[in-house]
């Protein structure tokens, strides 16, 4: 009996390490939504800002949008003659009706600034590093500030040169704001 309780001590232990050390090495690119897989993504959450006062107000309608695509410069734009800036403003619009309650009052006069803009990959740029680099077909980098403080900051690829996966994207942004706790 004397030798079962250092044995089960030391498979405790080491149960505990192994928990720990799998926490702890756990990957940069596990991701807390499950739309964030789909495709490269990179967020920022600022726990500093008000985060649930910012997301209250994006679901009581009460946003504004800053907006901006930067099309490729050396090779010939797909996206130029798809989408424009309004069309995309409309596409997010779109997109946020899903997530604004009906029965919305209005609490504050702040509103949440969504500012974000649209790169178009430009695959003939000589300064890509690798071919990683050219397998996307552009990416959306979208910012979420409230009461002049940047809340949450997401990037997030589009794969198809049509932009048809855009709105997925998009989606992909609000719905990873929303849903911080």
């Amino acid at each position: 009996m004397s030798k079962i309780l250092p044995i089960i001590g030391i498979a405790i232990l080491s149960f505990v390490f192994y928990g720990v050390f799998t926490q702890a090495t756990k990957s940069i690119k596990s991701k807390r939504v499950e739309c964030q897989t789909k495709t490269i993504t990179f967020e920022k959450i600022n726990i500093d800002a008000p985060i649930k006062e910012a997301i209250n107000s994006l679901k009581n309608g009460n946003y504004e949008i800053i907006s901006d695509i930067e099309y490729s410069k050396y090779m010939k734009s797909k996206l130029i003659n798809i989408l424009s800036k309004e069309q995309s403003d409309e596409k997010l619009k779109k997109v946020l009706e899903k997530y604004i309650s009906s029965n919305s009052e209005i609490t504050s006069d702040k509103k949440v600034l969504i500012n974000y803009y649209i790169y178009e990959n430009d695959k003939e740029d000589s300064g890509k590093k690798n071919n990683d680099a050219k397998s996307y077909a552009g990416y959306l980098v979208f910012e979420f500030k409230y009461d002049n403080k940047l809340v949450y900051k997401i990037q997030t690829d589009y794969m198809n040169l049509d932009g048809n996966d855009i709105d997925d994207r998009m989606d992909c942004a609000v719905n990873s704001f929303i849903s911080i706790n």
